[in-house]
């Protein structure tokens, strides 16, 4: 197992070969001018925040961020279509399950030729070649992104959740797997023996914007025929998987439980937040304010939703671009204060270190 520090914190490294079969030249060329050219207009597109908050990475590590994100996103449209942002569903969205699963497979196969060294040529390959070199560097193991595509065949599968545990995983797929990569791309200043603990707190920030997303998507999900709200969690409010795709079909305006749902949901995503927050610290000092940003503008999103009374099905939530940048300010005041650049000195803890040790457990990062 390639430890990230040393892969990530040192600009002068050798590239790692990532299967017998890789050439060494490829896996030693840098990020093309062209390819990083091409994940970034991709970003720019189609994930305004996270662009926002990669542009205050360090040069190298914007564009690997800009090739690891371009990457996972691109997988996710090509199985649910491009998302055009206003809670309505994509045009381009598969609808049958048989077909979203095939895309899933390709999905696969490209990431297997990514590992195997050949990512392809011509323009529609940049982005896996990005990624091939972002991996290449750093060491990422193949079964985080691989964990990633798994989530996306939960969505195709329509997968229930029948306890808020479950839903952890599936946020552990789809989010904090990508949390991982980035953690292997900005490494830490941490000694080794909190290195678990670095990886914990980024899988809270992204099952935190998992969570917010959830929440907010409560009316387009419906309107996709899937529920991602837990059974359990329902139930004590009253409802039902049924209820909730019956509510985001008729277009009338949440009941109470389905607000108190959302709230409560959006009180979790919190508790991840700020356990988030905690690992801030931990990392090297050019990436905590753009890592804090995302963290604002994500969740943000329950700052909206609360403020429209919890109503994710006749409105989308979203954070207009003057708030965005209020809260990138808001962040970097933040960052001069003493005490949010002091690692703390006691072992940090988040609201499911458990589930998500085990999970990165299986995906093999410690």
């Amino acid at each position: 197992m390639t430890d990230p520090t040393s892969v990530v914190t040192t600009e002068a490294q050798t590239a790692l070969v990532l299967s017998p079969e890789s050439p060494s030249s490829l896996a030693l060329r840098e990020l093309s001018q062209e390819d990083r050219r091409a994940c970034q207009q991709f970003i720019a597109v189609h994930s305004k925040s996270f662009y926002l908050s990669s542009l205050l990475l360090p040069r190298a590590r914007r564009h690997e961020a800009w090739a690891l994100y371009a990457f996972c996103r691109q997988a996710d449209d090509s199985v649910d279509g491009v998302n055009p942002g206003d809670g309505s569903v994509p045009m381009s969205a598969p609808t049958e399950t048989a077909a979203m699963l095939a895309q899933v497979t390709m999905l696969r196969q490209r990431l297997q030729q990514v590992y195997a060294g050949k990512p392809g040529e011509g323009p529609a390959h940049a982005i896996d070649r990005a990624f091939f070199t972002v991996a290449a560097r750093t060491g990422l193991p193949q079964a985080v992104p691989q964990q990633l595509l798994t989530g996306m065949e939960m969505d195709a599968l329509d997968t229930r959740y029948a306890t808020y545990e479950q839903l952890l995983g599936y946020c552990f797929n789809v989010a904090a797997t990508v949390g991982l990569m980035m953690t292997y791309v900005m490494g830490y200043v941490v000694p080794d023996s909190r290195r678990t603990e670095v990886l914990l707190r980024a899988c809270d920030l992204g099952v935190g914007m998992q969570l917010s997303n959830i929440a907010r998507d409560v009316g387009e999900d419906a309107r996709r025929d899937r529920v991602y709200l837990p059974d359990d969690l329902l139930a004590a409010h009253g409802l039902s998987r049924e209820a909730v795709l019956q509510a985001g079909r008729s277009g009338a305006p949440p009941t109470q439980p389905l607000r108190a749902v959302v709230r409560e949901l959006l009180a979790r995503a919190e508790a991840h937040y700020q356990a988030a927050a905690l690992g801030i610290p931990m990392l090297p000092p050019p990436a905590r304010l753009a890592i804090r940003s995302a963290a604002l503008i994500y969740s943000g999103i329950g700052s909206r939703l609360a403020a429209q009374g919890y109503d994710s099905l006749t409105r989308r939530a979203f954070v207009p671009t003057g708030a965005k940048l209020g809260l990138v300010l808001r962040a970097a005041m933040t960052n001069l204060l003493p005490r949010s650049r002091t690692v703390p000195q006691q072992p940090t803890h988040g609201p499911a270190d458990a589930i998500l040790l085990q999970h990165c457990r299986q995906v093999g990062v410690v």
